[in-house]
């Protein structure tokens, strides 16, 4: 894990800007006064067996936001969080049991826009200890982990679209097994992945 936390500590000090669910679709047009939600997720590097893997969840199906996608444990901001690394923390506690003193957070990505009027701050950690996920059972349906050499090697990523809208709307893709990992999840791991490939 000390190669993957060197990596992930000159990734995160690398140049580049924000992202957004919209770079694979320059013709859209976002209003300049638009009002965006703060919100945090927790990129969590764990050790399985020797690997280094990250966790990942399978949101509820009868959340609001991104049902049923693959997703980062992670939500919107609450005014008791002094910081977004505070939000990402409490979450991942709250959504799949990650206790916040077991996490060594890296740092921070740039933000990320949503097509679902959110700037998500991605934060980066490394879990220090084992631990059992336990899923919170309103927010997560599922937590399972991915190999960081998958989800880092850039090739592994293809274009995809749907119909949104009444128009196409290209996407980031990176599958692994039965999951399907594609929209911001996918977008912020590809970021991290560029950066590291640097």
């Amino acid at each position: 894990m000390s190669d993957l936390r060197q990596r992930l500590e000159a990734a995160i000090g690398a140049a580049g800007g924000e992202s957004t669910d919209f770079d694979l679709n320059p013709e859209v047009v976002l209003p300049a006064n638009r009002k965006l939600r703060e919100a945090a997720v927790l990129a969590a590097f764990m050790d399985v067996a020797g690997e280094p893997r990250v966790l990942l969840t399978m949101r509820s199906s009868a959340l609001k936001h991104h049902p049923g996608q693959i997703a980062f444990p992670g939500g919107k901001r609450d005014p008791g969080d002094a910081t977004l690394v505070d939000t990402a923390l409490r979450e991942a506690h709250e959504e799949i049991a990650l206790e916040p003193g077991n996490v060594e957070v890296l740092g921070t990505l740039p933000p990320h826009e949503t097509v679902t009027g959110f700037t998500m701050t991605p934060v980066i950690g490394l879990v220090k200890a084992p631990f059992t996920p336990v899923p919170e059972a309103g927010e997560c349906a599922e937590i399972f982990t991915v190999p960081a050499a998958h989800v880092l090697d850039t090739g592994r990523y293809s274009i995809q679209w749907r119909r949104w809208r009444g128009s196409r709307r290209y996407y980031y893709t990176v599958p692994f097994g039965p999951y399907y990992i594609w929209g911001a999840t996918a977008r912020v791991l590809r970021n991290l992945a560029e950066r590291m490939a640097v």
